[in-house]
């Protein structure tokens, strides 16, 4: 189900293990923050806040973990109001990007830390310790430093420290984004595996929607402090509320036109058959067609106008750019007075695409 700015999904009390009732929060001076803001985050979800720089992610993360206090709403845990609550009494385990991790200290002790300020006597928290090292794949690593281990190891390490005390919520800001990229790939699936494994409520922040829509059970979009979307990856990617969200999340063509019969409108790129619309005819409309969507009409197929005998939504391409990554191309191209990106698989060369009346999806109206 999707949702709009500021709406939450309902659930049980002892349902939900994070929970931001209509939070605001402004920097000083400044119009930035957070405004209005509700969701949910259920026991053994993990939810990925994505959005444009500024918007308020990483302040969002800060207010469940208590380094900030809202001015206005209220953070729960587990149904317990921490609104006014310090960082340490909140149990929340985190997740920095510059993994945080004591130099001096050998890697057990590290992640022992957290046991180690709640009074946990060493041998019992060594014991934890060497056992969370064992989850991550680490266990011969106990006693190096940090600096003896790779960026990937570290991030691990990290990982362990944030669950060795069992937290209420784990809470990961952008822990991936100074790996490079083959390890950053293998840690999506460590962290999903690690975080399932212990059934723990997760939000992880990320400007990475590959790394957003792979590991999230739900997506939050933010924008502007504001919450615009909140629903799961196939929904957010294939349902997007707005052209915001279409254009943010993956690749998008969003096209401005006018209705044109009750299953027709006109586009800068021609006369387009669409889904049944319920419009007067000259009414405005926007839509959405994913790059995969179009399809490369082979040479040899019959030719026909855009609403032909053959030819529905066929039309004319001029190629202005090829870029191919080998298992794809992703194409610019030039229809009518429109500029189309296209996503295929196909290595042959490209004239006329087809626009599938089922791939054009109705965003908001204007």
């Amino acid at each position: 189900m999707a949702t709009g700015p500021g709406s939450s999904i309902q659930a049980g009390a002892g349902d939900i293990a994070v929970e931001l009732d209509r939070v605001s929060f402004r920097y000083p001076g400044g119009k930035a923050g957070i405004f209005e803001l509700s969701l949910q985050i259920r026991p053994g979800e993990l939810v990925v806040c994505i959005g444009p720089s500024g918007c308020g992610k990483t302040t969002l993360l800060k207010l469940i973990a208590g380094f900030f206090r809202p001015e206005a709403g209220r953070v729960l845990l587990a149904g317990q109001d921490v609104t006014a609550a310090p960082v340490a009494s909140r149990g929340c385990g985190i997740v920095f990007q510059s993994y945080a991790l004591f130099p001096h200290m050998r890697v057990w002790e590290n992640i022992a830390y957290p046991l180690r300020v709640r009074g946990m006597p060493v041998a019992q928290r060594r014991r934890k310790a060497l056992e969370m090292l064992e989850m991550v794949g680490l266990a011969d690593a106990a006693d190096r430093l940090p600096a003896q281990l790779s960026g990937g190891q570290q991030q691990r390490v990290a990982l362990a420290r944030a669950l060795a005390f069992e937290p209420r919520a784990l809470l990961l800001d952008e822990p991936l984004s100074a790996l490079d990229a083959a390890t950053r790939v293998a840690m999506r699936d460590e962290v999903r595996r690690i975080q399932k494994l212990h059934h723990i409520a997760a939000l992880l922040i990320t400007h990475d929607q590959d790394e957003a829509l792979s590991l999230a059970d739900r997506v939050a979009v933010l924008k502007d402090g504001r919450l615009v979307q909140f629903d799961t990856p196939a929904a957010i990617y294939d349902r997007p509320v707005d052209d915001f969200v279409a254009g943010f999340v993956g690749r998008a063509n969003v096209l401005a036109g006018t209705t044109a019969g009750p299953q027709g409108a006109v586009f800068p790129l021609g006369t387009m058959r669409t889904p049944a619309h319920g419009r007067a005819d000259g009414a405005p409309l926007k839509v959405l067609i994913r790059p995969e969507r179009l399809e490369p009409v082979a040479e040899g197929a019959a030719k026909g106008a855009a609403d032909g005998p053959g030819g529905v939504n066929v039309f004319p391409a001029r190629v202005l750019k090829d870029r191919f990554f080998g298992a794809t191309r992703q194409l610019d191209l030039a229809i009518g007075e429109a500029v189309l990106k296209l996503e295929t698989t196909s290595r042959e060369p490209v004239r006329r695409v087809r626009i599938p009346v089922d791939a054009i999806q109705f965003l908001t109206r204007d």
